[in-house]
């Protein structure tokens, strides 16, 4: 993990009694987010983008003896900015100011990433926005392609990243409850709208299979559900803008960790993968440097 957040992890148990796969039953929660347990030899990962910005991850694995293990994100406890070695630079008390997104090298890993293409749908019901659906999957291929084409102002050229590619719309729902937790995994990827914890302006749901060769794991499925319960959205923000958050900036957050990038903390507020978007704000539309890195590091 690269950035100022840190992971917790710990043995749940052994799968005896506790069958993998039955989200009905089997659920991890910890930091205010949560999700069902998996099938042996897979992960869920569930990424939360919180409207103060407090770090909220999780990451659920079952090995293919069955043991489940989590591991959690949270805050970690010294301020200073990190370098994508993983190593803490100039870390001092009081508030780091946020390096310029050019000059910022941090970023973390979610330990999965997309090896062939990633293909998804738009659901239905109302969208973030108050877009259409035909005018959502614009907005959402935009931020998805954000990520893919490692678009960014810092005059870093694209390596060829991951792929995807849109099939076409569902009646089908993201596997995200409405405390935002990973609930169900049904082979569909779906970008949606809904209702989330108040704090929590999107989440996305991550599924993954173990590699054998031990890197990163295989992507299998990724929802992505916009808070629109408890949150305003625009695409067009400017002037007038009040409390709205960016439609396209908080898909190109969420894209990220579709395709394996892991938040970052304090003293990196200029990056795309920041835990928080900020309302009107359309910073994130873009890459910085670390958020190039962080791809580059999995697709290279």
């Amino acid at each position: 993990m690269v950035g100022l957040l840190g992971r917790v992890g710990a043995v749940v148990a052994l799968l005896g009694s506790l069958v993998a796969g039955r989200p009905a039953q089997q659920v991890v929660e910890y930091g205010g987010v949560g999700a069902v347990v998996p099938g042996r030899g897979e992960t869920v990962g569930v990424e939360a983008l919180t409207a103060d910005g407090r770090a909220r991850g999780l990451t659920v694995r079952v090995g293919r003896d069955g043991r489940v293990s989590y591991e959690a994100e949270t805050e970690a406890s010294a301020p200073g900015r990190t370098s994508a070695a993983g190593r803490a630079e100039g870390a001092e008390p009081g508030a780091s100011p946020a390096r310029a997104a050019c000059a910022d090298t941090a970023y973390s890993t979610a330990g999965h990433k997309e090896y062939g293409t990633y293909l998804w749908h738009v659901g239905d019901g109302p969208m973030p926005g108050g877009l259409t659906r035909d005018a959502a999957r614009k907005v959402f291929e935009e931020s998805i392609g954000t990520i893919t084409a490692e678009r960014n102002d810092c005059g870093l050229a694209g390596t060829g990243g991951p792929q995807a590619r849109y099939l076409s719309a569902t009646d089908r729902e993201a596997g995200i409850d409405r405390a935002g937790r990973c609930s169900t995994r049904d082979g569909v990827s779906v970008w949606d709208a809904g209702e989330l914890p108040q704090d929590v302006v999107a989440v996305t749901c991550s599924w993954a299979v173990t590699m054998p060769d031990g890197g990163p794991n295989d992507l299998i499925e990724a929802d992505v559900r916009f808070n629109t319960r408890h949150h305003r959205f625009t695409d067009t923000p400017g002037e007038r803008c009040s409390d709205a958050y960016d439609v396209r900036a908080v898909g190109t957050h969420e894209a990220g960790h579709v395709f394996g990038l892991g938040h970052v903390g304090t003293g990196h507020e200029n990056l795309t993968m920041y835990t928080n978007s900020y309302t009107c704000s359309t910073r994130a539309r873009t890459l910085g440097r670390g958020d190039v890195l962080g791809l580059r590091a999995l697709y290279r």
